[in-house]
Order: structure tokens, then sequence, then C-alpha cells
């Protein structure tokens, strides 16, 4: 595992360091003493934009391109025979990068509806899934800032893997996936959406 630091966490620790001990340490190269009564006012300042700075750059590195609501356009998908649909998937994040909650509602193959809910990170590690009757757990990977690669499994066997994009515009996703149908044989899906 990676100890590699977000730009967010680089962003603060930056600022930080700026703050306690590169500006203390200019002001006395400056002075050739302590700091003057006028560096604490402008210290207070420093910070207060310093701090201003980082949480909009946190904002802007903690937006995902996954977060929101999808919508499936079945006219642009090629579902494979016998396969299921995600009507609607959801990413709702409690906070970005160490919790994500996907919700599911879609229509099985036999054409019952359901809804389905995972809640993880994208670190590929198995976690569980309530309310789909075609799996039990479900594992995302991060493969870049725009794409997921996912596993599906039911009883501990993978039954469906695949690929999710989100386009550059973040307004469209493209999944691609591939897993089985009711007689077994290996079916690919190409599914479209667009978020709402």
């Amino acid at each position: 595992m990676s100890a590699s630091l977000s730009r967010g966490q680089l962003s603060v620790v930056f600022s930080f360091t700026f703050y306690f001990v590169i500006l203390p340490a200019i002001g006395n190269i400056l002075t050739g003493n302590q700091n003057p009564g006028f560096i604490g006012p402008m210290r207070t300042k420093i910070f207060g934009l310093i701090l201003a700075v980082c949480f909009l750059s946190a904002g802007a590195c903690f937006a995902d391109p996954h977060k929101g609501t999808w919508k499936l356009n079945a006219a642009k998908s090629q579902l494979g025979k016998g396969t299921g649909r995600n009507d609607v998937v959801n990413y709702e994040f409690e906070f970005p990068g160490l919790r994500t909650k996907v919700l599911i509602d879609g229509v099985d193959a036999h054409g019952h509806a359901f809804h389905s809910a995972w809640e993880g990170r994208f670190d590929g590690k198995e976690r569980p899934v309530t309310g789909d009757p075609n799996s039990d757990s479900r594992s995302y990977t991060k493969v870049n800032e725009n794409t997921l690669d996912f596993t599906v499994k039911k009883a501990g066997h993978v039954v469906a893997t695949g690929r999710i994009v989100v386009a550059a515009d973040e307004k469209t996703r493209t999944v691609t996936s591939w897993s089985r149908d009711s007689q077994g044989k290996k079916v690919k899906s190409i599914a479209f959406y667009d978020r709402e």
C-alpha cells in the first residue's frame, strides 16, 4: 500500500509548514531579532489567507467525477441478453476518498425490480452488497480519476466484472461489464448513463 499524500493533503502540509516554519524564519532573517510587533498581525492575515486557499483547493481536490446520480440511457446502451439492468445509480460520498455509498435501482434478469446498496472505498477490497439477488459482495478499484474497475461476487464466486469510465466533461459515463446469463454463457454489456 503506498503512503502518498493527495493534492489536498500536500496543500495543507505546505500551508502549515509555511506559516509555522518559513514565515518566522523570514521574520528573523529580515529583522535580525525576534519578530517585531507588526509581524504578529501580518501572520494572522497570512494564516487566514492560507486557510482560505487550503479550503478552496481541498474542495477542488475532493471533487469526484463519479459523485451524483446517473440515469441509464437505454437507447444508446447495448445490454446483453438474459442480463438485468441498472436504471439509476447514485454515488454518495460521506467524505471523499474515505467512504462511498453506491445505491442502485434496477431490474434483474427475471424482470423483478431491486434496490441495492454497497458502502466502502474504491480500494479493491470486497465489501457486502444488500438488496441485490444476484450478488452479495462487490469491490471497486480506482484506476484513475475517471475510471473504476469492479468485481461482483455471489457466494464467493465472481459473477461479473467491468469498468466504469466517466467522460472528461463529466456529463456521461460508460459501464462495460462481463457477466453470465441464466444459461451460464458469458455476456458483454455496454451501458451508457447520463448525469441527472
